[in-house]
């Protein structure tokens, strides 16, 4: 391939940074966070456990937010035009814009920026969704233990910190599709 202003050899690092940021932004802290509260639970109410779960169930999703963006980002990407590919393995998954010369290789950088811009805005949503279901969870679960009505309004906090990483979702899946030529 030859190196333009606009097409440099690095331009594939900024989409693995969007996968990078997608995936291992998020989940764990709101993980994290409401296990220790189900755990602080667990001992004093071990009845309690299977319904204080939700908050850990919820940062899951978020993970899955960022699996989701990753796996899209990881289909734009392919060897750039004139190139050989690495293994015989690329003959059998090359995208037909490899195969035809379809795609221009001076929107590599732009597609790369718009990678990393997707998947960063799923992983700073999941952030702080994450970071919310976590306080909330381990507060909620503590007040569920000694009062049984503030499930219901734990569990609504819980879906309105789970709408932000949606939110993020969404815009990066915008930004994902605005990234083809």
């Amino acid at each position: 391939m030859s190196t333009s202003e606009y097409t440099p050899k690095f331009a594939p690092f900024f989409s693995f940074a969007g996968i990078a940021s997608a995936v291992t932004m998020g989940a764990a802290y709101g993980t994290a966070k409401a296990g220790i509260g189900i755990s602080g639970v667990g001992t004093f109410r071990p009845d309690l456990i299977m319904k204080s779960l939700i908050p850990v169930v919820m940062s899951g999703i978020i993970a899955v937010y960022g699996l989701v963006i990753a796996v899209l980002i990881a289909g734009d990407m392919s060897p750039p035009i004139g190139t050989t590919p690495p293994t015989s393995l690329y003959t059998y998954v090359l995208p037909y814009e490899y195969v035809s010369g379809a795609r221009d290789n001076n929107n590599r950088i732009y597609r790369s920026f718009m990678h990393l811009a997707s998947g960063l805005s799923v992983g700073l949503a999941g952030v702080a969704a994450g970071y919310t279901i976590g306080i909330v969870g381990d507060a909620g679960v503590r007040a569920y233990m000694q009062q049984s009505r503030v499930y219901v309004g734990m569990i609504l906090i819980l879906i309105f910190g789970e709408v932000l990483g949606l939110y993020g979702l969404i815009v990066g899946l915008i930004l994902n599709s605005k990234s083809k030529p």
